[in-house]
C-alpha cells in the first residue's frame, strides 16, 4: 500500500468533469484506488463515490493505492490532479 497527498487545484473543485477524468484514468489500473478527504473515504474509479465526497477547490486529498500495480497508480493519480484534470 502507497498514499500521497495532493491539492485539488482546479477553480470548482471535483466536479462532474474533472471526476470522470480521474475515475476514467482511476479504472486503467488493477490497484484498488482511494482517496481520503475529511472523514470520507472515496473510491477512485466511482464517478458517484468522487463526487459524493464534495472535495473543493483548495482542498487537500490523500490518494492510498493498493495492488500490483499501485506505485505506477498512485504517481499517475498524483499527476492528473497535478495538471488540473483536463481543465
Amino acid at each position: 500500500m502507497v498514499s500521497q497527498s495532493v491539492v485539488i487545484k482546479n477553480p470548482t473543485g471535483l466536479h462532474l468533469r474533472p471526476a470522470g477524468v480521474l475515475c476514467r484514468e482511476a479504472m486503467r489500473f488493477q490497484s484498488s484506488i482511494t482517496f481520503q478527504y475529511k472523514r470520507t473515504t472515496a473510491n477512485a474509479k466511482s464517478v458517484l463515490s468522487v463526487l459524493g465526497a464534495t472535495v473543493k477547490s483548495g482542498a487537500e486529498i490523500v490518494f492510498i493505492c493498493e495492488g500490483e500495480d499501485e506505485e505506477e497508480a498512485l504517481r499517475r493519480m498524483v499527476e492528473l490532479v497535478e495538471e488540473g484534470l483536463g481543465e
